[in-house]
Formats: structure tokens, C-alpha cells, sequence
């Protein structure tokens, strides 16, 4: 197994310990370079304050090197495993950390005002109380005026990878486990995508069928979370086809044919009459079927209200089904698994 040691670098609020923490629950231990400064400013007696941490930090650079905080991060650091390094801000510090073999730098950002507002949520005293003091601030980090000063500006031009986080903390670890597999094979996520995780349940519900002749389940999604699901079958109450409890099917008529005598409710059919009874609306809903829709079950999807149909198998008696849905305006997709 190869050990990855990932760096965060970007701006104040930009969801690098959002990151860290997510890093950490896939097995990264966490270093700070920012805890050094923290220690530095402890052992001396004074108070962590973020001008007392900027200066310590610039006063460590002065009087060690452009990369002590990494050289002492490092000396942390024990063999045969991830680490997630946190507060690069300078490219001495980079420098340093690239020394190491499978370092990569990933710069971590989002709008100004969207972190302003995250800065605001966080309420620490400390921080700026106006927009106008944040940027100030944020000048200030970007490239300070002491060559030993923090400089975010061109610590980011180094970066191996960026993550932007303008979105919801979801969001951020989608792309945190996009990036890591990138990174690693170790860290690749096999994950279906939205229509195959909808179609494989499908077809896992479909076993769930009494129907003689073909087991077939339709699921019906609304903002990608599933709120009815329905195989073929005999009506509730009544004998299971299996059971003998469709003439037509126990007598295995040729497909197409005899359809007037067939018992069994089709899949589709079901899951939309499993919502009404339940009282849940399918409008503008998606629903994914194992096989193409009938005529029959197309006018009710039609009729309920459902935006899209999403089939894995041709049916026989399907070319005007498809037609009808067409000229409703219902999309259509057929997807193979």
C-alpha cells in the first residue's frame, strides 16, 4: 500500500478543517502546523489569539528558516501511514513537505462572501465584525509585507490539487472522495450512478413477483429518494399467481395474447396505486421500471402526473406505449445493466 501525505492550504473559513475532519475518519492522522505555533506561543506564556499565532509564526520563519513548521511536522510523522497536514501558508513550508515521497498540496477554497458568512456562523470574538475588516485581513494573509509572513498567494500557485467548497459539507466530501481516488487506487470509491442504483433496486424488487410468467417491478423517485415501489402480481388478498391464482399465466398463454384474462396487476401499476394508498403524491416524479411500460400502465403514468420513465427491457407490445409518453412529454430513457 502506498501512504499518501496530504497538505491543505487556502483561505480563512474555506472548509479546510471541514476537510481535515472528513480525512480523518478515513484513516489520515492530523497535523497541524498551526498547533506548532500554538505550542511555541503557550510555552512562552501568551494567549493564542490569531495576531499573537501570525507573529509567532513570522518571528519562527525569521530566526529557523522559511520551513521549520513543516520540519517539525514531519519530525512527527511515523512511517506506514496517511497524514493530513494542515495551515500551509507559506512556500518554504510546501518546499519542505514535497520533500516527502506521495505529498500532495490541495488548495481548498470558496467565495469570499460565502466564508464571511461561515466566519459569521462560527461567532468567535476575534474575528472581523464587517466585511470590509475580513478582507483587510485576508490581504494581509495573502502576501504579507515580511518575506517570513504568511504568503497564501503564492502557497496556492503550488497546490497539486484544488477543491472548491461553495456547497454543502455533502458536497465537499463527494469531491474529497473523487480527488482521493485520484490520488490512490486505495482510496477509489466503485460508486453506480444514480440510475443504477434506482434500476439494481428494480430489479431487486422484482424477485419479490408471483407472477408465473415474468417478474417485473417498476420504483418510483421523487428528488432522488425512492416513495413507492410495486412487482406484478394477483391484486391484495387474493391468491398469488404462483399459487394458481391467474388462469392466464398458469395456462402460460403466449405473450401478447389473453391479456382481457390475466389477473395480475402489472409492476408499474402497482407502485403508482401503492402511493395513493398510502396518500404519497408520484408528481414529477421518475420512474424506473425493469422492462418498457405497457400501453395500459403508460396511461396511468401519464395521468399521474410523472415526468420521466427510465426502462431496462424492450416490451413485446411497446412501440405505441412509447409513442403516447412521447407526445405527452414524459421523457424516456432506456439504460442496460
Amino acid at each position: 500500500m502506498n501512504f499518501v501525505i496530504i497538505g491543505l492550504t487556502g483561505e480563512n473559513c474555506s472548509g479546510k478543517g471541514t476537510s481535515a475532519e472528513y480525512l480523518k475518519k478515513k484513516g489520515f492522522y492530523y497535523l497541524s502546523l498551526s498547533d506548532v505555533i500554538r505550542e511555541e506561543v503557550a510555552a512562552g506564556g501568551g494567549e493564542a489569539t490569531r495576531h499573537n499565532l501570525i507573529a509567532k509564526g513570522t518571528q519562527l520563519r525569521q530566526e529557523h528558516g522559511p520551513g521549520v513548521l513543516a520540519k517539525k511536522v514531519v519530525g512527527k510523522m511515523e512511517k506506514d501511514r496517511n497524514y493530513v497536514v494542515d495551515s500551509i501558508r507559506t512556500p518554504g513550508e510546501v518546499k519542505e513537505l514535497k520533500k516527502l515521497p506521495e505529498f500532495f498540496l490541495v488548495y481548498v477554497t470558496s467565495h469570499p462572501k460565502v466564508r464571511f458568512e461561515r466566519m459569521k456562523e462560527r461567532g468567535r470574538e476575534s474575528d472581523p465584525q464587517t466585511y470590509e475588516a475580513f478582507q483587510k485581513i485576508e490581504n494581509i494573509e495573502m502576501k504579507s509585507e515580511e518575506q517570513e509572513g504568511q504568503n497564501l498567494e503564492e502557497t496556492v500557485q503550488l497546490a497539486d490539487k484544488k477543491v472548491v467548497n461553495d456547497g454543502s459539507v455533502d458536497e465537499l466530501r463527494d469531491r474529497w472522495d473523487a480527488l482521493l481516488g485520484e490520488l490512490s487506487k486505495e482510496f477509489r470509491v466503485e460508486r453506480p450512478s444514480w440510475d443504477e442504483y434506482f434500476m439494481n433496486i428494480a430489479k431487486e424488487v422484482a424477485k419479490r413477483s408471483n407472477c408465473m410468467k415474468r417478474k417485473v417491478a417498476a420504483i418510483i423517485v421523487r428528488d432522488k429518494r425512492i416513495v413507492s415501489t410495486g412487482y406484478n402480481g394477483t391484486p391484495r388478498g387474493t391468491k398469488n399467481c404462483n399459487e394458481g391464482g391467474c388462469p392466464r399465466c398458469n395456462n402460460f398463454a403466449e405473450s401478447g395474447t389473453k391479456l382481457e384474462e390475466c389477473f395480475c396487476s402489472h409492476g408499474e401499476e402497482n407502485a403508482i396505486v401503492q402511493a395513493s394508498y398510502h396518500g404519497i403524491s408520484v408528481k414529477d416524479g421518475v420512474l424506473y421500471t425493469t422492462f418498457c411500460p405497457c400501453l395500459y400502465c403508460t396511461r396511468m403514468i401519464i395521468n399521474a402526473g410523472i415526468r420521466e420513465v427510465v426502462y431496462n427491457a424492450d416490451y413485446p407490445l411497446h412501440e405505441n406505449a412509447l409513442g403516447l409518453l412521447q407526445e405527452a412529454g414524459v421523457t424516456v430513457r432506456k439504460m442496460k445493466l
